[in-house]
């Protein structure tokens, strides 16, 4: 019967290069997450998600599920904590960053008083845009919400704290900047009226429709192991078909849905989130295109990251 070969872990401050813990007869076949639980008894203040464990003091903090004795380490294997601080679930990550634009975009529709001058306090527009600028923005954040707790699968269970701190004040200030324009007294029409107004609310119903279909086949993309070991194909839903050519086509209907609004609302805060919004996005869709080309040897040459054909 042959013998099992144990690791010795020492973990070390990424700082101070100072010996936190040592962990013996390490199972060869544990996982960093295994690792973590081990280091959290010893240091109940630092769980598993709130630490990084790395080889290298100034390397990649390796994942939950990399098997130590597949690591490019001896029997003796050093690794470097840092604290990630605190963090939270991102279930309440996306309903704080989704919850805040959606109620601050209402109190500057209602003009609840000290927004404008007193006599605007509690009056609606007159123009049909702003009303349907109303509806389609708190159409979108429900609908965010929805995903994010019926539909949505987070590939990583938690978010640092300043981080969502950041999200937050992006996403609840650019819905105060571009609703303090849309709903100001002195807001003008689009240029050419009702049909601008109506082609964009087409625009944007069916970008919305495009996006949601979107996360519900990501949705039901079946994985196995902590990995997914496929990738998205078109459906018989024409929403989908669009996986054609792009690897990250919920992107690229959200850029449109916003694409919509901006037109709807020919307002220039919009057209700035749309924007900025669309350059985050393209680096996400970046991001995923890579890992999809390294992991899927037969993964389509036709699909781009974002805008089909295009990038």
């Amino acid at each position: 019967m042959s013998r099992t070969t144990f690791f010795e872990v020492e973990i070390l401050d990424t700082e101070t290069k100072e010996q936190l813990c040592f962990l013996d007869k390490v199972e060869p076949h544990s996982s960093i997450g295994d690792i973590k639980i081990f280091f959290h008894k010893s240091y109940p203040k630092w769980y598993p998600a709130r630490q990084a464990l790395r080889l290298d003091p100034k390397g990649n903090a390796l994942r939950d599920e990399d098997i130590l004795q597949n690591l490019p380490v001896g029997t003796s294997a050093t690794m470097y904590f840092r604290d990630l601080g605190p963090q939270l679930r991102w279930t309440m990550v996306f309903l704080a960053e989704y919850m805040g634009p959606l109620l601050v975009y209402l109190l500057f529709y209602i003009r609840v008083p000290y927004i404008y001058s007193k006599k605007y306090a509690f009056t609606s527009s007159p123009h049909h845009a702003v009303s349907l600028a109303c509806a389609c923005h708190t159409f979108h954040y429900i609908k965010r919400l929805f995903e994010t707790i019926f539909v949505h699968r987070f590939s990583h269970g938690t978010m640092p704290l300043r981080t969502i701190v950041r999200n937050c004040a992006y996403y609840w200030g650019f819905a105060a900047w571009l609703a303090y324009y849309i709903n100001h007294p002195l807001y003008t029409p689009p240029s050419y009226g009702d049909t601008q107004v109506n082609y964009a609310l087409i625009v944007f119903m069916l970008c919305e429709a495009g996006n949601f279909s979107i996360h519900w086949s990501l949705n039901s993309l079946r994985c196995e192991g902590p990995m997914c070991q496929k990738f998205p194909h078109p459906s018989k839903n024409p929403f989908t078909w669009l996986f054609f050519f792009v690897s990250c086509p919920n992107y690229t209907y959200e850029v449109g849905a916003w694409v919509g609004l901006s037109i709807m609302t020919q307002c220039v805060p919009v057209a700035l989130f749309t924007f900025v919004g669309f350059m985050q996005m393209t680096i996400w869709a970046k991001g995923k295109h890579k890992t999809y080309t390294r992991e899927f040897k037969d993964y389509p040459n036709l699909r781009m990251p974002i805008l089909p054909f295009i990038l």
